[in-house]
Order: C-alpha cells, then sequence, then structure tokens
C-alpha cells in the first residue's frame, strides 16, 4: 500500500511544484493546488478487487492518498461511510432510488473527519508540528482531534457562534481556541496572521493541498458501494467545496485507472446553498467563473455559512461540466427537512445534510430530476453537533 503521489499541480495556471516540501497554494498564482498521482503504474498494482480484503476506511485507496510511509498515517477508522437507500423517504417524495451517504458516523461526527486526517497525516510527514486554521465549527473538532491523536499542536480561530459543540470539543482535545467576532472570513485573517507570527501551517480549506484528498474518497466509496457504478445525481450542501471537487477529482482519477470505464456517465453534481450565504449560486446563475464575498452571511448551518471561497472556480466548473445546477434553500427548509429525514430514515442529519433533502425537493418541483434516477444525497455531519440550533426548533 505505497502512495504514487508525484506532484502538486495548481488546477488555474497549471504549474508544478514539489509534493515533498510544505506548500499551501500555487506560488506563481495563489490558486488551488491538487496533489497529482502516477496512476497508469497505480492501476497496475491497485485492482478493485483488491480492496475487499482492506480495511473499512479512506485509507484503503493507500496508492492513490498523498501520505507515503504508513506510520505517518494518522487515523481514527474516518471513512468507507454507509450508503444507504431510503425507501420510505423515496416514496414520500416520489423516488425509487434514494440514497443517502452518511457522513454523520465519520469520527467528530462529520466528513471533516476525512480531510483533517489527511491533511494533519502529510504535515507530520512533512515534518510540520504546529497547524492552524480558521473553521465554522466541525473541521475545528476534526483537525484538534487528528492533531491530538498525532501528538501536534493545534491552534483553531472560529466564530463566536459556532456551535457549542464544536467549542467544547476543541478544548477538550487539548486545541489552543480563539472566538472571533465575525465571520468564518474573519477568523480566517486572524488564522493568516498566527501563522505568520508564529511559524505556523495553515491547513484553511483547499489553501493546502491535502484535504482534499481526504474529501475525494467521498466519491471512491460511492462507485464502489455502488458495484462501480455511478448515480444519476448527487445533491451536496455546499460551504468552501472541497467535497464536490474532491468528488469530482475522485471521479477523473477512477476513469483513469480504469475502475471506471472511458466516457462513463457522471452524475449531475448539485450545489446547494443557504440563501442567507449563497455566493456560488449567485455566481453560477450569472454565468461568472469567480463569485462575489458575501457581506453579511447568515444560516443556522454553520457549514454553509462561507462567504467567499477560493475554490469557487472549481466547484463552479464541476457543476456546469457535470451537466448539474446550483440553488438555494431557507434555514426554515432545512429544519423541516431535518425532521423528515430523522422520521423517514433513521438518519438525524446536520442542517447541511436537511439542505440536500430541500433541495431535492426544490429540483423535483422544478422537473430537474427524474422519479427513477439514483439520487444521492451527501449528509455532511451529525445533528447532535447542532443541538444548540435544532434543540429550540424540535421543541426541547
Amino acid at each position: 500500500m505505497t502512495s504514487y503521489l508525484t506532484h502538486l499541480e495548481c488546477t488555474y495556471c497549471g504549474a508544478k511544484h514539489d509534493a515533498d516540501r510544505p506548500i499551501r497554494t500555487c506560488p506563481k498564482c495563489g490558486k488551488v493546488l491538487y496533489a497529482r498521482y502516477d496512476l497508469e503504474t497505480a492501476s497496475l498494482v491497485l485492482k478493485r478487487e483488491h480492496l475487499a480484503g482492506r480495511p473499512a476506511n479512506m485509507w484503503r485507496y493507500a496508492e492513490v492518498m498523498p501520505v507515503r510511509s504508513p506510520e505517518n498515517v494518522v487515523t481514527l477508522g474516518e471513512g468507507f461511510t454507509p450508503l444507504m437507500k431510503v425507501e420510505r423517504l423515496g416514496r414520500k417524495f416520489g423516488f425509487g432510488n434514494l440514497y443517502i451517504k452518511d457522513e454523520g458516523v465519520n469520527p467528530t461526527g462529520s466528513f471533516k473527519a476525512r480531510g483533517l486526517s489527511a491533511a494533519v497525516s502529510r504535515a507530520k510527514e512533512l515534518g510540520l508540528t504546529r497547524l492552524t486554521m480558521p473553521s465554522a465549527g466541525n473541521a475545528a473538532g476534526a483537525m484538534s482531534a487528528y492533531c491530538a491523536a498525532a501528538g501536534m499542536v493545534a491552534n483553531v480561530f472560529m466564530p463566536r457562534d459556532a456551535p457549542e459543540a464544536n467549542q467544547v470539543e476543541c478544548r477538550a482535545y487539548g486545541a489552543n481556541l480563539t472566538l472571533v467576532d465575525g465571520f468564518i472570513t474573519d477568523a480566517g485573517k486572524l488564522s493568516a496572521v498566527a501563522a505568520a507570527e508564529h511559524g505556523l501551517f495553515d491547513v484553511s480549506t483547499l489553501r493546502e493541498p491535502y484535504r482534499a484528498e481526504g474529501k475525494k474518497t467521498m466519491g471512491y466509496e460511492i462507485a464502489e458501494q455502488m458495484a462501480w457504478s455511478l448515480p444519476d445525481v448527487i445533491v451536496y450542501p455546499t460551504g468552501g467545496g472541497t467535497g464536490i471537487v474532491g468528488i469530482w477529482k475522485a471521479f477523473d482519477e477512477m476513469e483513469q485507472m480504469g475502475w471506471l470505464p472511458r466516457g462513463v456517465k457522471r452524475p449531475r453534481m448539485i450545489c446547494v446553498q443557504a440563501e442567507g450565504c449563497a455566493p456560488l449560486v449567485a455566481a453560477f446563475i450569472a454565468g461568472k467563473e469567480h463569485a462575489e464575498t458575501v457581506v453579511r452571511p447568515h444560516t443556522i448551518a454553520s457549514g454553509l455559512r462561507v462567504p467567499a471561497a477560493i475554490g469557487d472556480y472549481l466547484v463552479l466548473r464541476v457543476v456546469r461540466e457535470s451537466g448539474g445546477t446550483a440553488l438555494t434553500v431557507t434555514d426554515d427548509e432545512m429544519i423541516a427537512a431535518v425532521r423528515e429525514m430523522a422520521d423517514l430514515s433513521g438518519v438525524f442529519a446536520a442542517p447541511e445534510g436537511g439542505a440536500t433533502l430541500a433541495g431535492l425537493k426544490k429540483l423535483s418541483e422544478q422537473g430537474l430530476v427524474q422519479s427513477d434516477e439514483r439520487i444521492v444525497l451527501l449528509n455532511t455531519g451529525s445533528a447532535l453537533k447542532y443541538m444548540d440550533v435544532l434543540g429550540p426548533a424540535f421543541g426541547a
């Protein structure tokens, strides 16, 4: 299980960079870097059938993961989350093939465990011991947990109104937590200052190359769990966008390795954002490549309260290439959908997960999805992390 990582490549200007030194964004243009692999050799060594005997976590795809030495992998068992056909929920809304990919069962209760396991592991391998990041909540908890497991120092900058559960877990894991008056963009500025002043390595969303590598494993898993086929539609709650671009990257890699047929029909990728913070939706509708910053973002879904994303052009590219779309839902619609998902599927989704069902209902009303299509809703986290928000809504 050896990584076939070869280099880093800029997703904007195409410049190639050394993967074996600490690097965040492209030194030439400042845009997002992707990890690249010798997929031809990897495909000769790793066959789909080899996965059957491997651990049921995201590191089962080690050849296309960025950590060269297994001893540097920092894992809490993240990944290989269930992909469940939810028949009762599907029947209510007229869908015969509706699935939920439940990321809420990951360590620390969200899909952020994937990205931070990959980022912390690679940082450890590169000799970095002190990390920093801004976070709306779940990413901070995940980084704190993985740094604790690795014996590394975690520094977290979080908006003061982030969910209480996230604040508590950061402190429990021993992170240095700074609460910020403002939004995640304000937290990001303070994290960057701390990185420069104290020699910390900043692992902000898509501002380093390896969190996306953890997130891409959702795409590998969806294909494997669907017997090496792909759904027709993936509905994704989008804040910074690492997940949606990571899944698309996984489809690219699997096609190059022959795990999926050349030219396979890929899912239409649906970007769902909160009505009170929807920069990517606005850019999609306007036909733009980049999104404008939302001045006063507001939504109960902390993971969707991202007023600006460095990877905006990547998300918009994926949505358009896939033939998908971007749309908004209200906080009330999210909460109603959380209740419906719980009642009819047994999945107690975070508000972000509820946004996917609320978005699907709008897609159905607009005739943009068909009743017989295979549709995957990505629930990115557990509702148990949001009791301070959802409790009052549910009469607690």
